[in-house]
């Protein structure tokens, strides 16, 4: 029984691993805090370029 029990959770081990390989997690990477701030502060600056040449746009038009 004992020997048999071995090569049965061998085989389970093996299969439980593939089966992980094969169903990768959809689960975003971390991200530091530090580097979040940094992405937050590039948005920020982005969302203030686009506006001001949104309002600079409709100034020319008017």
């Amino acid at each position: 029984m004992n020997r048999r029990k071995k090569i049965v959770t061998k085989f389970q081990k093996k299969d439980k691993r593939t089966n992980a390989k094969l169903h990768k997690s959809k689960k975003p990477g971390y991200v530091s805090k530090a580097e979040r701030e940094k992405l937050e502060k590039l948005t920020d600056e982005k969302v203030e370029q686009t506006t001001e040449q949104t309002a600079e746009a409709e100034a020319e038009q008017q």
